[in-house]
């Protein structure tokens, strides 16, 4: 057999068991990805149907429910003798809703001013924020809440305002995504806006926004997201039931006082308060895939 006949039986040799190799890499990815969303996808098939479960009790024989009913959902918002979650939530909605709002519109001018302006401090200024942004915010907390109670947002019917002064507050500090993408658009794009006659503001508004909507996305879920979440700091500073959050009624909901005749209940009240995140996902979704083209020219 000639040397070319065997480095050519040689060669396909070496091709068929890299695509074996290939083959078999593939199948274990998937293997692996499979055995992953199944891990993923049972607790949230778990919440779902034990929020239909009949027996509102936690310790039962099955892993699934087997009567299922949709009382757990009609008592969670007609029963307010114990706990009144329609409360809870539309607290958490109003706060979310505001955080959401004074959030974008903080970070967006930070991150305008630290992209496009330059002045003395700014250097100085991204350090320090960069530094503070190291340290958990769990270590403010004890200070927050003595500042608050100070100027007087811990009394009865002031802690929603103190909830949005505190998750908004620091908000700002946030900035650095927002500039990140900020200074990849091209200052030409200001300077030809300045030229044809705009303010700072105009070009601001009908430049940077436009552009930015994928990050304005991004932003306005991460606002909406940590006051609906958030427990610590609802913890802190809500002492009384009717200022309680959503996330402090399902903590409230597992009490052993309650756990009893609440732990079905509160699988669906898990199930109500994903609702508005899928929306707000659901809403903002298209958004992400402008960029250059939402911008006009003023």
């Amino acid at each position: 057999m000639s040397n070319h006949s065997i480095q050519k039986a040689q060669s396909h040799s070496l091709m068929h068991d890299a695509k074996k190799r290939r083959i078999l890499g593939d199948v274990l990815s998937h293997l692996f990805l499979a055995v992953m969303a199944v891990i993923w996808l049972v607790p949230i098939v778990w919440v779902f149907a034990e929020s239909f479960n009949k027996n509102t009790a936690p310790y039962t024989r099955t892993f699934f429910p087997t009567e299922f009913s949709l009382d757990n959902y009609i008592a969670l918002f007609t029963d307010r003798s114990v706990l009144n979650f329609p409360k809870m939530f539309m607290n958490t909605f109003i706060v979310a809703i505001f955080v959401c709002l004074i959030s974008m519109f903080f970070v967006l001018s930070v991150a305008y001013c630290m992209s496009r302006l330059r002045f003395r401090t700014r250097r100085t200024f991204m350090n320090v924020v960069l530094i503070l942004g190291m340290f958990p915010g769990i270590m403010a907390v004890s200070a927050i809440y003595f500042i608050l109670k100070a100027v007087g947002l811990t009394g009865e019917g002031l802690t929603t305002i103190a909830l949005i002064l505190v998750y908004s507050a620091g908000s700002g500090a946030g900035f650095y995504v927002m500039k990140g993408y900020m200074d990849t658009i091209p200052t030409s794009l200001d300077e030809a806006a300045m030229l044809d006659g705009c303010t700072r503001l105009q070009v601001f508004t009908k430049i940077i926004i436009p552009i930015c909507k994928p990050m304005i996305v991004y932003q306005a879920i991460i606002g909406f997201l940590t006051p609906w979440l958030d427990f610590v700091m609802a913890k802190v500073i809500c002492r009384t039931q009717s200022n309680y959050t959503v996330a402090l009624g399902l903590w409230l909901m597992l009490d052993k006082e309650y756990i009893q005749n609440w732990y079905a209940r509160f699988a669906a009240a898990a199930v109500v308060i994903s609702i508005p995140i899928a929306i707000l996902f659901i809403v903002m979704q298209r958004f992400y895939q402008e960029s250059m083209s939402g911008s006009v020219k003023g």
